[in-house]
């Protein structure tokens, strides 16, 4: 059944605009109910043998009603990813267990309970990694050969848009990790054109940083004297060897400095590409008590060893952090030789090093 000019604008276009959508595919489910009249919709959708994630829409006539339960189904043997062959539509008398006559009246009864007595149900995507059960049912008139046909014709672009899901779903992930990790050591990062407009910017950066509001032509609101610093050095940097870097400071306002260098990402297909890409970092001076414990776990310190440590990479002076932590300061020079001794260290220095290229600034 080839999709009607109707079909692609109230189910195929919801579905790719769906992808965007949180939770996705709302849209698309709504209009799949009043497509086919039927009673619900849901859509249960399982990504790399994480548990199933379930959307559900109703009709007006339903809205009241429970929503379906799904593992209840399974526990039935109604389960559907492991019966249902990916991309065939299959009738609810398909999935009935016809050689246990008790087992089909048990799964009968909870369908009825449920006011499922004629549903239409198909399964896309690659079993065992990620893949959908899409399924619509009505409780009184059975579905039509055209709604099962309608199904079938949506399958194939039902499990393009999953593959579609899944990749934007791992690289939110990967931006999600990435951007966690910078936010933990006070950095920000932007995206430049040659010309110096914000193509985008990451949650620290709106934060430390005020932005014009036009959308086409966003940019850093600066002084004059850093507006013409910044737009000189992204014009400069604009095929400039991956190396090179420009810094830029801010203003007594921001009271922040911007690192640039190069946009060498390696970014496939049509999108956003920028020149530039900027950084700018507030300094963290608060310790947390996962950091106290990384260290000391690292590396084998005491609590105290551990703070005193910590001190000494935020520059403090051994006798400083001694004070602050009450410690004499005959203990706190002992502490640091333990230190020293305990990491390997040579010295201040040495340990400011080894502590900062480690794992505690994350904490």
């Amino acid at each position: 059944m080839a999709l009607l000019s109707a079909d692609q604008r109230e189910l195929y276009l919801p579905m790719m605009e769906g992808l965007t959508e949180d939770p996705p595919w709302t849209q698309f489910l709504r209009n799949l109910v009043a497509r086919t009249q039927a009673r619900r919709a849901s859509l249960s959708v399982r990504i790399s043998g994480q548990p199933p994630f379930v959307l559900q829409a109703a009709a007006p006539r339903a809205v009241q009603d429970q929503p379906l339960d799904l593992p209840r189904l399974g526990e039935l043997g109604l389960d559907p990813y492991g019966l249902m062959r990916p991309g065939r539509v299959y009738a609810l008398d398909e999935l009935f267990d016809y050689d246990n006559p008790a087992r089909q009246a048990a799964q009968r009864s909870v369908l009825s309970e449920m006011r499922i007595n004629h549903a239409r149900a198909v399964r896309v995507g690659t079993p065992g990694e990620s893949e959908a059960w899409l399924l619509i049912v009505r409780e009184r008139e059975d579905l039509s050969a055209a709604d099962s046909a309608l199904l079938s014709a949506l399958a194939p672009h039902l499990a393009a848009a999953l593959r579609v899901l899944v990749a934007l779903d791992t690289a939110r992930l990967w931006a999600a990790m990435a951007q966690a990790g910078l936010a933990q050591l006070g950095i920000g990062e932007l995206a430049f054109s040659a010309a110096a407009h914000v193509l985008a910017a990451d949650p620290v950066a709106e934060r430390l940083l005020a932005f014009s509001t036009a959308a086409a032509s966003r940019r850093l609101q600066l002084l004059p004297d850093a507006t013409r610093a910044l737009e000189a050095a992204c014009a400069a940097l604009s095929g400039a060897p991956s190396e090179a870097r420009r810094l830029v400071q801010l203003g007594e306002r921001q009271q922040l400095d911007l690192l640039l260098r190069p946009a060498d990402l390696a970014l496939a297909g049509p999108g956003i590409r920028p020149t530039v890409i900027g950084l700018v970092r507030k300094p963290q001076r608060k310790v947390s008590v996962q950091a106290l414990q990384i260290v000391s776990a690292a590396y084998g310190l005491s609590a105290n060893e551990a703070a005193l440590a910590i001190g000494i990479m935020q520059g403090e002076a051994i006798l400083e952090a001694g004070t602050r932590l009450g410690l004499t300061p005959e203990t706190a020079r002992n502490y640091s030789k333990r230190i020293y001794a305990k990491t390997g260290t040579r010295g201040q220095a040495d340990l400011v090093r080894l502590l900062l290229s480690g794992l505690a600034p994350f904490c």
